[in-house]
């Protein structure tokens, strides 16, 4: 799992729109990368929602969500709750692994691989200044806009 100081890992991933999204594209702007399982699921949905309502809050901090459904899927959530940030599709999940939120995860005593719920706030530069491991979906986006405020 990347921590405070490292650099945030070179990655090309698509848009809801189609559109490849590079760290290149974003260097010169801070962002927080939000990492999600799926589209449309409860947790998913309140955590997109709060990022969404507190969005104009962030000013020129990016926020960007990242699951490993296709773009179609992320083109109907955003539609579906008018999200206005960028969700950007991982399907092999190279930039879930990168950063190490792809682990295994057990539900009812099964184990499977997933995405465990994290946030990466990313300075300018590309390196990592805050790292939230295991979140909880309802609250998370105001924590997430205090410390970037800072």
């Amino acid at each position: 799992m990347l921590s405070a100081g490292d650099q945030f890992p070179e990655f090309a991933l698509q848009d809801g729109e189609g559109t490849l999204v590079t760290l290149k594209s974003l260097l010169g702007s801070s962002f927080v990368m939000y990492f999600y399982p799926k589209d449309d699921t409860s947790g998913c949905t309140v955590e997109a929602c709060q990022f969404n309502e507190t969005l104009p809050n962030f000013g020129d901090i990016k926020v960007i969500g990242v699951s490993p459904d296709p773009v179609k899927s992320h083109q109907k959530f955003a539609t579906k709750f008018d999200l206005q940030f960028t969700l950007l599709s991982d399907p092999d999940k190279s930039l879930c692994q990168s950063v190490g939120v792809w682990v295994e995860k057990s539900m009812y005593g099964k184990k499977y691989m997933g995405v465990e719920r994290t946030s990466f706030l990313v300075g300018q530069d590309g390196v990592v200044i805050h790292v939230w491991n295991k979140v909880k979906p309802d609250g998370h986006a105001a924590e997430v806009l205090t410390r970037a405020k800072q």
